[in-house]
């Protein structure tokens, strides 16, 4: 042995081991290790981690992976776990929306009650830009033009007078048996017109089923809808799902060959694993742990559980954002990122005005 060869192997060894609990959060057969943040100074001699700007934007980054009409998945990496819930957070409950706040019933005769209808039409996503729109004062029960839409829906369910006789099903039998968010109609309150004109204020979706009529029945209501947020009340909430997952990590810590490879592929999902051949052996590779769900079902396998590492990279944060449809997911992804800076500016301010006191 070359002197000081084991000693810098040990090191070396050491380091790796200090790596891991630095930067991947590790996933054990009965347990998850390294789950709390450890990096902070002073904790791992020979480690530099004193927060600087510098180094923070040098490892920051954000990555478009997949960007649909209402989806949008990205990649936020080299953030802690504060920040990353913090964003979550902001989207499901921060970000200001149009929605029904008032419904007022001239009419209702279907066998919905009122307080069931009003719910169901405060939860139907309304297409129109919060961001031309102020909050509506507190205690002011009328609106204005410029913090108040106003929609009618009014339906009457009658008999079809050439149905066949014989015919049972409804949608022959009578007009206008369902009500439809598309029959929502736009009231302009104001110069509404002038200012909306091209603009086209709606539901988002026209065939949310709001109640079902019988010839007699009808319904008459004018629902006002306000600025808000999804704190106060989730018909306000902007996205459908805001969540975020930490990109998979699977090590494998010696070769996996013949048979085993083909068993190790089953107990990962497709994609995740594939099984090469080379002068004629067969052995897994890993070609793309992201697609994996971390089901653990390796662990069920004595002989492959001690041949894989599975973790997750501790600072790679995958978001997947679905909008209601109000907004595209990614302005709201936008107006997320200003909630936060204000949030921050705000913050800044307070200290400065403690440490002046």
């Amino acid at each position: 042995v070359r002197p000081g060869g084991r000693s810098a192997g040990v090191m070396a060894a050491a380091r790796e081991r200090v790596e891991v609990i630095r930067e991947r959060v590790v996933l054990r057969e009965f347990g998850i290790q390294n789950v709390h943040t450890t990096d902070f100074p002073g904790n791992y001699p020979g480690y530099d981690d004193t927060w600087k700007q510098q180094r923070f934007e040098e490892n920051f980054r954000v990555d478009i992976v997949r960007l649909e009409e209402d989806t949008l998945e990205f990649d936020m990496v080299g953030i802690d776990a504060a920040i990353a819930n913090a964003f979550r957070r902001i989207l499901l409950a921060e970000v200001p929306t149009m929605a029904v706040e008032k419904a007022f019933i001239y009419n209702n005769t279907s066998i919905v009650q009122d307080e069931i209808l009003a719910h169901r039409l405060g939860l139907i996503p309304i297409k129109a830009d919060p961001r031309l729109f102020e909050y509506r004062s507190t205690g002011d029960e009328e609106g204005t033009e410029i913090d108040t839409l106003q929609f009618q829906l009014k339906v009457k369910c009658t008999r079809n007078p050439k149905a066949q006789k014989d015919s049972s099903d409804p949608e022959e039998l009578y007009f206008n048996h369902k009500v439809y968010s598309k029959q929502m109609k736009w009231i302009p309150i104001g110069n509404q017109a002038d200012l909306f004109g091209q603009v086209d204020i709606r539901p988002v979706h026209d065939d949310i089923l709001i109640a079902q009529l019988r010839p007699g029945q009808e319904i008459d209501v004018v629902v006002h809808c306000v600025k808000g947020i999804g704190k106060d009340h989730a018909k306000f909430s902007p996205v459908a799902t805001a969540s975020y997952r930490l990109l998979p990590d699977i090590t494998l810590l010696s070769p996996v060959e013949g048979e085993l490879a083909d068993k190790l592929k089953r107990c990962f999902s497709p994609g995740v694993i594939e099984v090469q051949t080379a002068n004629g052996r067969k052995f897994a590779t890993v070609v793309n742990s992201r697609l994996d769900t971390c089901s653990r079902e390796i662990f069920r396998h004595d002989d492959l559980k001690n041949l894989v590492r599975l973790g997750r990279v501790r600072d790679h944060y995958i978001f997947s954002v679905e909008s209601t449809g109000i907004l595209l997911p990614e302005m709201l992804v936008s107006e997320a990122l200003k909630v936060l800076m204000t949030k921050c500016r705000r913050f800044l301010n307070e200290l400065d005005a403690v440490q002046m006191d």
